[in-house]
């Protein structure tokens, strides 16, 4: 009962609703908001794409593309026009409706995504001040997580509508990768809505004004970077294209502007999830902390958080790419089970164990200990104990079961060995000594004197 009036007074200050203000937004403000995000993914997506060829080809010792315009900018614009250009060919099996719709809702709906993403905080726009954001709500982030699951859809009725075997094994290969590294990635997001008590893109930006998320919540971030990739069918976890198994997996049958649906939808969702992961856990448009420091915060506002969303966005980028030209992809079934068995169980423990720190941050668990002059709850110093004696016991039994598995790969093997010690002369391995032989070791006959007793 302690605990009531802390729950009453969170629900007094209204940190559930959004931070960012619409009242002095038009409806035709809220279009060109709209046209603009657009315009900004679609480029994005044009620079990504020459971004990722060149940086691997530079890794792989190749130019990468060079020929169309300048430093090979033109390349993915070629390659756009060439799709629009192709014949459009439609297997005879497939069925013509939910085969054209299958890329386009793969494609549209990475673009919903992105209407919560706050860009920067309140701009200048044609005389009037607005959020640079398309629309807020407070459970944004689980708008987010409903659209990336309607996205699924777009995997599954490609593999099913294209009539051929491999379309939809890949398809279904890939639909349960991505339901599956949802959970992981919707549990990771928990604690921060724990430290940031509200689920507004808006309010979670603002609540780290004073510490990113990611020092906190370091291991849901952690968690979030492996699921992102996972989510986004990229190297290392591109299972649902296996050239050996399935080809080009559920979109394999699909080409000309059918198959560049699907791959616009690619690069904009890792857009998304590098938009949300920045939102989350770097504090989105904010400036770095050094930098926001600067003249009472000068670099933190108006269009100067669009730069910084920008950067971070692009850190994100460059991680996908070094991944791809650095590792090989895994076993299905190995990231399968490195999901439902770890991710998920590891998440769920540590989003209880935040919600324990926040619970005793709030007061609600008990009172304070005074440590150098700083206050302490009680139950947090419980837990960093409790943790830390958890840390040592599992560091002791994985020490244990390593030099197990080493005894059992690596046996011990003697200085000095007797050959005839099993009854039958054995060769010394490598560094070995020879032991005299012992006098009840059995006598070795001639093969002559072996013959001559078998004639007998």
């Amino acid at each position: 009962m302690a605990a009531l009036p802390g729950l009453v007074s969170l629900v007094a200050e209204g940190t559930d609703n959004p931070r960012a203000d619409f009242s002095d937004t038009p409806l035709w403000l809220s279009l060109v908001k709209a046209l603009i995000i657009f315009v900004y993914l679609l480029v994005s997506t044009l620079l990504v794409i020459w971004f990722e060829r060149r940086v691997i080809g530079r890794m792989q010792q190749r130019p990468g593309p060079n020929r169309n315009g300048p430093f090979g900018l033109l390349q993915t614009l070629a390659d756009g026009m060439k799709s629009m250009l192709k014949e459009d060919v439609r297997p005879k099996a497939a069925d013509a409706f939910v085969f054209t719709l299958a890329p386009l809702i793969t494609a549209t709906m990475c673009f919903v995504s992105f209407s919560i993403m706050p860009l920067a905080g309140e701009v200048s726009m044609f005389g009037h001040t607005t959020p640079f954001q398309l629309t807020d709500t407070p459970i944004a982030v689980l708008l987010v997580l409903a659209v990336a699951g309607v996205g699924i859809y777009g995997v599954v009725l490609a593999g099913w509508s294209s009539g051929s075997p491999y379309p939809l094994m890949g398809g279904l290969r890939a639909s349960a990768q991505m339901i599956s590294y949802e959970i992981a990635m919707g549990l990771s997001l928990v604690a921060v809505f724990l430290y940031a008590g509200s689920m507004s893109t808006s309010q979670i930006v603002s609540a780290q004004s004073g510490l990113w998320f990611v020092v906190p919540a370091f291991f849901s971030f952690f968690v979030y970077v492996i699921t992102m990739v996972g989510e986004t069918n990229r190297l290392p976890f591109d299972l649902a294209e296996g050239e050996g198994e399935l080809t080009g997996g559920f979109h394999t049958e699909y080409g000309s502007m059918r198959f560049a649906m699907f791959f616009l939808g690619e690069y904009i969702n890792m857009f998304t999830v590098a938009a949300l992961a920045t939102t989350m856990f770097l504090g989105g448009w904010q400036a770095p902390p050094g930098i926001a420091a600067i003249n009472d915060g000068m670099f933190n506002e108006g269009w100067w958080g669009l730069l910084w969303f920008t950067a971070k966005l692009w850190m994100f980028m460059f991680v996908f790419v070094w991944l791809r030209g650095s590792l090989p992809r895994v076993r299905y079934d190995q990231f399968m089970r490195f999901g439902w068995k770890f991710l998920i169980p590891a998440t769920l423990a540590w989003v209880v164990l935040v919600a324990f720190f926040r619970a005793g941050q709030n007061g609600w668990l008990g009172g304070t200990v005074d440590v150098a002059g700083r206050s302490f709850p009680v139950v947090s110093l419980a837990l960093v104990g409790i943790i830390a004696a958890l840390a040592l016991a599992g560091g002791w039994m994985w020490d244990a079961r390593v030099e197990r598995r080493e005894a059992r790969l690596h046996p011990h093997v003697p200085d000095e060995i007797d050959p005839y010690a099993g009854g039958h002369p054995v060769p010394p391995m490598p560094g070995q000594r020879l032991r005299e032989p012992s006098l009840t070791a059995p006598a070795l006959t001639s093969r002559p004197d072996t013959e001559e007793a078998t004639r007998g």
